[in-house]
């Protein structure tokens, strides 16, 4: 059965409660309990059988059947029925019991600023929806008494974490439900410097991770760099990169060891044990990666760190994006120590003239920013050497190299000040931000045909590019709710686009409210039915993030 590859922790006698008087469902309770070694403590295609998805989803409803009990009786096949809520006057006694099952004020909040916090945000364009109250957990068996009352009052469940997503994540749902804000799960439990490793709740900050180790003197870091707020749990949830991927490569690499999860039960599992690999079962942990809490809520994690090396940092010119593209390209199949590399349109470049915060002011050009990597000065200077002469083939100027490391540090706060330097080009305009990947070799044609498509419909925006793996970002600068409109259809075509080339509708933001529409064009309908068949087997009541992730189906669609 597939939930038997998890590693459980332990399950407690079960429960019997009464959920909108008709299932019968178990539920388990937390366990907290690991070995001790030598740790620090410190505070298409439609090419998917239906017999292979039918054999997955037997295997599945099993699990479900023992977690939950049996299903009531439908006409409707798995899958197809909508969830059911409780009512507000469920809701409140929902409320009620969370308020006596904490023994502080300040962990169960309805005050009318919390929940337009967690359910709105500056970040994106989907509409805002406010949970009905909103928790804040302070340890796995909090979070397990959480989904416990959800459970049983049927209250659509969401975790929150950095607040930095850009595809609606967290929102709420039109019923209201639990917020849980994994912020006070915010601390470093164990530092493995042997085993380049670290065990830590959801809440705390990656750059705060490193903080921390540089602090310690330890000299290794956790390379994935998305926003500047971002969490681990909300990382791992969003299957998230940034920069660095062209050297370290994404969430859904093996950079997140394992993680303790609350599944819909109320059961408390570890997806695998603290080695660097295992071949033992499904790889579960990825089964979280990517899913943005609707499978469960992650309330520990051990991450895999790398070594920090010295780096430095170059900017260097080009005619146009084309030839920074190959440029990019030729530089990375060459074998030199990239650790970044960054397109920025002619547009970002005057942006950041026009922001006024950087010391310097750039040629007006589409660009390249490159960050080098090595284990010495010597090794550093002939990784600058041999770009400097690839990209001058490719018709690069103006090739400039930091001298100190300050210079380093500026060059590069130069390419993240990215939205606050865009937004400068329209005054007194907000900015829409969007991003899609492709194929490296394909990268050049998808941003030039976006660009001429954004000048025809007459939208002020600047492209950049993690031009290393062919991930690139736009953000669309609108004034007024036309502009809005326009807009959302120019990142609608941007995405359709961006398929057609054999590529994704998201490279590293997620899918949230506002890419899921597109995972039947892009996955297929057979493997989205085998997403839809794993959240109804693990989450059987559709109560983890409703409304996220999963796009309406295919027959429901041609029925609006």
């Amino acid at each position: 059965m597939f939930p038997n590859c998890f590693q459980r922790l332990r399950s407690s006698t079960s429960l019997g409660i009464n959920v909108a008087r008709s299932r019968s469902i178990r539920q388990y309770g937390l366990t907290f309990a690991r070995p001790y070694s030598s740790r620090v403590p410190i505070g298409g295609p439609r090419s998917w059988s239906p017999i292979i998805i039918g054999s997955i989803a037997s295997g599945l409803i099993g699990y479900s059947l023992s977690a939950f009990g049996p299903f009531p009786l439908t006409s409707q096949p798995l899958g197809e029925a909508e969830p059911k809520y409780g009512t507000p006057k469920d809701f409140e006694l929902a409320i009620k019991e969370l308020r006596a099952s904490f023994d502080s004020d300040e962990v169960v909040s309805t005050h009318p600023e919390d929940l337009r916090i967690h359910g709105y945000s500056e970040n994106d364009h989907h509409a805002s929806a406010p949970h009905t109250v909103v928790v804040f957990p302070r340890s796995t068996e909090d979070v397990v008494k959480i989904v416990k009352t959800a459970v049983k009052y049927r209250m659509p469940i969401t975790a929150f974490s950095g607040g930095t997503s850009l595809e609606g994540q967290y929102r709420g749902t039109s019923v209201g439900g639990i917020c849980v804000d994994m912020s006070s799960m915010n601390k470093i439990l164990e530092i493995h410097e042997a085993d380049s490793d670290v065990v830590c709740q959801p809440g705390i900050g990656w750059m705060e991770v490193n903080e921390i180790l540089q602090q310690k003197g330890i000299p290794l870091f956790f390379p994935l760099d998305p926003g500047p707020g971002a969490t681990i749990g909300g990382m791992m949830s969003t299957g998230c990169s940034g920069t660095n991927a062209v050297r370290y490569g994404t969430a859904k690499g093996e950079w997140f060891l394992n993680a303790t999860v609350v599944l819909p039960s109320g059961e408390v599992i570890k997806t695998r044990q603290r080695a660097r690999k295992s071949s033992a079962g499904f790889d579960t942990t990825k089964l979280f990666i990517g899913a943005e809490g609707t499978l469960g809520i992650i309330t520990e994690v051990t991450i895999r760190l790398a070594p920090l090396l010295p780096t430095t940092v170059a900017v260097v010119h080009f005619p146009d994006v084309k030839h920074a593209t190959e440029a990019a390209t030729d530089v990375i199949n060459r074998g030199v120590g990239i650790q970044c590399v960054e397109l920025c349109d002619s547009e970002f470049m005057r942006s950041i003239n026009l922001y006024g915060a950087s010391q310097r002011k750039y040629l007006e050009r589409d660009s390249l920013f490159f960050k080098f990597q090595g284990p010495t000065p010597a090794s550093l200077a002939e990784t600058a050497k041999i770009v400097k002469e690839i990209v001058q083939k490719h018709g690069g100027t103006g090739f400039e190299l930091a001298r100190t490391q300050k210079d380093a540090h500026d060059l590069w706060q130069d390419r993240k000040n990215a939205l606050y330097s865009g937004l400068a080009l329209l005054e007194g305009s907000q900015g829409w931000s969007t991003d899609v990947c492709v194929p490296i070799s394909k990268l050049a044609q998808l941003v030039y045909e976006t660009k001429e498509d954004l000048k025809r419909l007459g939208i002020v925006s600047i492209v950049l590019g993690h031009v290393g793996d062919g991930n690139f970002h736009t953000l669309l600068l609108f004034r007024n709710d036309n502009e809005l409109a326009v807009a959302r259809e120019a990142v609608h075509r941007m995405v359709e686009r961006a398929i057609k080339l054999e590529g994704t509708c998201t490279g590293e933001h997620g899918v949230g409210i506002g890419k899921r529409d597109y995972l039947y064009e892009e996955l297929g309908e057979g493997t989205v039915e085998l997403m839809r068949s794993l959240k109804k087997t693990i989450d059987p009541l559709g109560l983890f993030n409703p409304g996220k992730l999963y796009p309406d189906r295919i027959d429901q669609k041609s029925k609006r």
